[in-house]
C-alpha cells in the first residue's frame, strides 16, 4: 500500500494533448546484507516456536493417558475453543476475517472433512508414538505434498530437494529401528511385554502412514480450494473449526463410549482438572500458532521464516525427550539429527528454487530481432 502511494506521488500529469505521464527514476537501492533476524523479530520467532512445542506437548499429555479414548471429543473441544478465541479476537479488533456465509461454507465443507481425517489420525499416531518419532515421520508428508504438486500443479523437484527427501526417509528408518531395538532390549527379545510394545509401535506407524496421506490430501485440496474462495489465514481457521464442530460432536456421541465408567477412566479424579485445562490450552495453541506464524511472516523475510520452520523441528523433538519418557539412545539422537538436517536442506532447496527466475513460457519483452527487421520497424515509425 505504501509503495502504491509513493508511485502515485511521483507521477506528474501533463496536458490532455499528449496523454502521457512522466515518472522520475526511482532512487538507487543499495544492496544490503543477507536477511537475518533482528531484535524486533526475535520475539515473534520465539513465540512461534513456543506455540508449536506447546500444542504438541499438551496433546501428547492428554493422549498419553493409559485409558484415554475420546479422541473425537478432544478434537471437538479444541475446535470450540479455537472458534471462541478467534471470535473474541475479532470482536476486540485484534484480527479480522470474513463473516459466515453458507455458500462459502458449502465450498469449504469437503476441506473440513479432510481436516478431520488429518487431525484424527494425528492424535491416534501421537498416542502410540513418542514425540521425536512422530516429528521425524511427519517429515514424510513433505515428500507426498511435493510430488502431489508436481502432478496437480505443475511443480518441480530439484536435486537438493530430492536429497533432502532421502535424508527424511533415512531418519524415519533410523527412528523406527531405534524404537524397536529399545523395546527388545528393555523387555527381552522373547517376552510378552516386548511383543506388546512392538505391536503398539506398529499401530503407531500405521496411523502415521494414514496421517501422512491425509495431511498431504488436505494440504493439496486446500490449496486448490483457496483459489476459488480466496480465503486468508484466519478465514481458513474460522471455517475449518466451525464446520468440524458438528461432525466431531456427532462422531463422538455415536462412536465413542460415554458410559460413566469410561468417563472415569478418561478423566480420573486426580488428573481431571489438569486434563481439561490441557484440552482447552491445546485449542488456544492452534490460535497462537496461526497468529505467530503470520507475525513471523510480517516481520521477517520468507527465507528466515522457512528456516525457522525447519529449525523448529529440533526443539519439538527435544521436548519429547525432556517432558516424556522417550528413549534417549545413540540411534534416537541420530534419527533426530538426520531429520533436523533434512529439514534445513529442504528449506534451503525451496529458497533457492523460489529465487530462480521463471523461464517457462514464451518471452514477451526484449525479443531479439535482426538488424533488417529493426531498420524496417524504424522506417514504419517515421
Amino acid at each position: 500500500m505504501a509503495d502504491d502511494k509513493k508511485r502515485d506521488d511521483y507521477t506528474i500529469e501533463v496536458d490532455d494533448e499528449n496523454k502521457r505521464a512522466f515518472s522520475p527514476p526511482p532512487p538507487p537501492r543499495t544492496a544490503g546484507p543477507p536477511s537475518v533476524p533482528s531484535n524486533s523479530a526475535i520475539f515473534p520467532i520465539l513465540s512461534y516456536c513456543a506455540s508449536s512445542i506447546l500444542m504438541t506437548v499438551t496433546n501428547k499429555y492428554v493422549l498419553s493417558g493409559l485409558d484415554f479414548n475420546l479422541n473425537f471429543f478432544l478434537l471437538c473441544v479444541q475446535s470450540v475453543v479455537c472458534v471462541v478465541a478467534i471470535q473474541a479476537c475479532k470482536t476486540g479488533g485484534v484480527i479480522t476475517y470474513r463473516d459466515f456465509s453458507s455458500d462459502e461454507a458449502k465450498k469449504w465443507f469437503p476441506i473440513s472433512l479432510l481436516l478431520i481425517g488429518m487431525i484424527y489420525t494425528s492424535t491416534r499416531a501421537l498416542r502410540y508414538l513418542s514425540i521425536p518419532v512422530y516429528t521425524i515421520f511427519k517429515n514424510l508428508t513433505i515428500i507426498l505434498i511435493a510430488y502431489g504438486e508436481v502432478l496437480w500443479f505443475g511443480g518441480s523437484v530439484t536435486g537438493m530437494a530430492l536429497f533432502s527427501f532421502g535424508l527424511m526417509v533415512c531418519s524415519s528408518i533410523i527412528a523406527a529401528w531405534a524404537d524397536i531395538q529399545h523395546a527388545l532390549e528393555s523387555y527381552g527379545h522373547a517376552s510378552n511385554e516386548a511383543s506388546e510394545k512392538i505391536s503398539t509401535l506398529n499401530s503407531g506407524y500405521i496411523w502415521m502412514m494414514f496421517n501422512c496421506f491425509c495431511t498431504a490430501t488436505y494440504v493439496l485440496g486446500m490449496r486448490k480450494r483457496i483459489k476459488l474462495t480466496n480465503f486468508k489465514d484466519f478465514d481458513t481457521m474460522f471455517y475449518n473449526n466451525l464446520l468440524t464442530i458438528p461432525i466431531l460432536l456427532i462422531c463422538s456421541l455415536l462412536l465413542e463410549d460415554w458410559s460413566v465408567s469410561n468417563i472415569s477412566k478418561n478423566f480420573p479424579p486426580a488428573e481431571r482438572n489438569n486434563l481439561i485445562l490441557a484440552m482447552i490450552f491445546s485449542g488456544l495453541s492452534s490460535v497462537f500458532i496461526s497468529y505467530t506464524s503470520a507475525w513471523c511472516v510480517r516481520v521477517t523475510s520468507s527465507t528466515t521464516y522457512s528456516m525457522v520452520g525447519a529449525l523448529n523441528k529440533l526443539p519439538i523433538a527435544v521436548s519429547g525427550l525432556v517432558f516424556f519418557d522417550a528413549p534417549v539412545t545413540f540411534a534416537s539422537v541420530s534419527a533426530i539429527s538426520v531429520g533436523f538436517v533434512s529439514g534445513i536442506v529442504y528449506a534451503v532447496a525451496k529458497v533457492r528454487q523460489s529465487s530462480k527466475p521463471k523461464t517457462a513460457g514464451l518471452p514477451t519483452t526484449n525479443i531479439p530481432i535482426s538488424a533488417s527487421s529493426q531498420s524496417m520497424r524504424d522506417s514504419l515509425k517515421s
